[in-house]
């Protein structure tokens, strides 16, 4: 009965919606289809450590800062200073005192972006107690060396927050390059109030990530991937045309290769090196750039045997980087007797690499009759005696393929026994950082395109000084080079380069060359030849 009375009801109801349906016909309003969302898939490769401003050191972080924050300048397609977060500014005189001018800008929470973020991002990079080891890219600022160390109180650096948009800075002296240090992620502006509610994983959360750049974090999934959209509170957001930006973390090359291939990513930059030849010819994708950066092996200049000057010069001696290029990496990269790189000039327009030369290094072979010697002079004749040699790299099918093959030429060539070690790269960096190694693989990206990024480096005092390195009198010829200017202050560069490659504190391997694969429909990225990926112009055209 109540099946029966039910259908019923059902006819009825299907009627009257006939009946109702018989009026005179209304036009049915077009609807717009709504955009597709706008998304870019890039490989960032491996997970990040940290995305703190002041505290991060490496590059794949680095590509989520710049896309995230912005300092007071930003850098143009040639890496030049531009207005970023300052749209004005004037330098003294003397080159000492910059008063910058903020623009009205918001954080992408709203809040107003002041002159007070700036200062105290600075600040806390050089407090000891934040343990940053880019303090020394703050050691420009007067009393900033001195603060860092302990002499000083830290209120006494020169910045300081004039008023909500004027922030004034005094340097320890002249520094050309000094506008673009501030388009770099160790000078960006954070916030007191986010890095206090969680002081160790604030850069990790979207809801404390608060940044001032063109895009923020929606999301982080650790070991897998980072969402960066469209900051709506930019204040140049008209320039920003991606929705949404995945930060993939696919760790192998040839995985991240092949998810480029099926379509499930746009970018990547790591590619696997027996690829290359086949890629080139037959990947229109693929491209190859230059690169300001070194590949090297650091010695643990305090760990025997590689605390003997002799030793680390016939270990450099005993490898043929001609052949590692060409047999093992193929995608052009240039043999390396130097550590600063080719395409920095010096005030009389000479290439720092031509004129600082080669350190007896020969790029095309090894020297091994040169190297067995030094090595029977440290007291290994035909390697008896010498204690097995660890290197450790970070996990990369590269790295591995470039650290057997080095392996392989110091036992035929010197008779040493080499193990191998790898680590995943947060715990590597930590290990490298700490000098827990003897021989480590490293790179080194420039950060502004001056030979003072290489060298720098390698001061008694620097947080990036892996190789535990001191020697008083490179100490003096940098901090030289900082105080003057013109062709002098190359000259000590060029006594500084010389003092640690005749120290061999480590290994140079190779210059890099920046390769990727990139869909077509993908346009307007920028990759600077520091190493860093902009998508504040990219856009999706398919």
């Amino acid at each position: 009965m109540v099946k029966k009375s039910l259908a019923l009801l059902l006819v009825l109801a299907l009627v009257l919606g006939t009946l109702a349906g018989c009026g005179p016909k209304q036009p049915a309003a077009e609807e717009t289809p709504a955009a597709e969302p706008m998304v870019l898939r890039y490989n960032l490769g491996d997970d990040v450590k940290t995305l703190d401003p002041q505290l991060n050191s490496v590059i794949n972080a680095g590509i989520i800062q710049v896309n995230t924050f912005e300092g007071l300048m930003r850098l143009d397609k040639n890496d030049k200073a531009i207005p970023g977060m300052a749209e004005k500014y004037e330098i003294s005189a003397d080159g000492l005192t910059y008063t910058f001018h903020l623009r009205d800008a918001q954080w992408s929470d709203g809040q107003p972006v002041k002159a007070q973020d700036f200062e105290y991002a600075w600040k806390r990079g050089l407090d000891p107690n934040t343990a940053s080891e880019y303090a020394f890219q703050l050691y420009y600022l007067k009393n900033g060396q001195k603060a860092n160390e302990g002499e000083l109180s830290i209120e006494e650096v020169g910045v300081k927050a004039k008023d909500d948009k004027t922030l004034e800075v005094i340097l320890e002296s002249p520094t050309p390059y000094f506008l673009e240090l501030t388009a770099f992620f160790t000078l960006f502006p954070v916030r007191k109030d986010m890095v206090e509610k969680d002081p160790e994983t604030w850069s990790m959360k979207p809801e404390t990530f608060i940044g001032n750049g063109p895009f923020k974090m929606e999301s982080y999934t650790m070991g897998d991937r980072i969402i960066l959209v469209k900051n709506e509170n930019y204040y140049d957001k008209g320039r920003v045309k991606l929705d949404k930006i995945e930060m993939l973390m696919i760790g192998e090359a040839s995985t991240g290769l092949t998810a480029f291939e099926s379509g499930d990513i746009d970018y990547i930059d790591d590619v696997p090196t027996q690829e290359i030849e086949r890629l080139k010819a037959s990947e229109p994708a693929f491209s190859v750039a230059p690169s300001l950066a070194t590949y090297f092996y650091a010695f643990q200049t305090e760990k025997a045997a590689v605390n003997d000057p002799k030793v680390r010069k016939a270990l450099s001696l005993a490898i043929d980087r001609k052949a590692i290029t060409e047999k093992i990496l193929r995608g052009g990269e240039m043999p390396a007797a130097g550590f600063v790189p080719p395409g920095l000039f010096d005030a009389e327009g000479k290439d720092f690499r031509a004129v600082g030369g080669d350190y007896g290094i020969d790029v095309n072979a090894a020297s091994i009759d040169e190297a067995k010697a030094l090595l029977t002079e440290a007291g290994y004749p035909d390697g008896k005696g010498f204690p097995e040699l660890e290197v450790m790299y970070n996990t990369s099918e590269t790295h591995k393929a470039i650290a057997e093959a080095i392996q392989e030429m110091w036992k035929k060539n010197l008779n040493i026994n080499v193990k191998l070690a790898n680590q995943e790269w947060a715990v590597f960096q930590q290990t490298r950082t700490e000098g827990n190694f003897v021989v480590a693989r490293s790179s080194w990206f420039g950060d502004y395109a001056d030979p003072m990024t290489f060298l720098d480096l390698w001061t008694s005092y620097s947080g990036k000084n892996n190789a535990k390195w001191k020697n008083a009198e490179f100490d003096k010829l940098i901090e030289g080079a900082k105080s003057t200017s013109g062709q002098e202050r190359f000259n000590l560069l060029y006594e500084a380069e010389k003092l640690m490659m005749e120290d061999m504190i480590l290994m140079p391997i190779y210059y890099y060359v920046d390769i990727s694969l990139i869909k077509d429909y993908v346009k307007n990225t920028r990759k600077s030849i520091l190493g860093y990926i902009y998508f504040d112009e990219a856009y999706i055209e398919k």
